[in-house]
């Protein structure tokens, strides 16, 4: 089970890494542009700037160190119980 875990991050890190090289020139739009945007004009209103602008600063920088830390704390706290606890019988060994 551990070796199929290690295989399987080790093709997504290598799936990811590779991506970029097969981006299109133009870009992908996002939801935001193709959907709501779409249906906002439809409806006759005109977009606006969101009320937390991540775009600009190191707001969604500081959101993802943040949830990370936690993650890690959890993870690391959660340690045994996700990864089972060793047998006495290999203990004494």
């Amino acid at each position: 089970m551990r070796n199929l875990l290690i295989v399987l991050v080790v093709l997504m890190a290598a799936l990811f890494s590779l991506s970029g090289k097969w981006q299109f020139q133009n870009g992908w739009d996002g939801v935001d542009k193709t959907v709501v945007e779409k249906f906002a004009k439809e409806a006759g209103r005109a977009p606006r700037d969101p009320y937390i602008n991540t775009e600009r600063g190191d707001l969604l920088l500081f959101v993802f160190t943040l949830a990370g830390t936690i993650g890690g704390f959890v993870g690391g706290y959660l340690f045994r119980d996700i990864f089972g606890r060793k047998s006495v019988r290999s203990a004494d060994r």
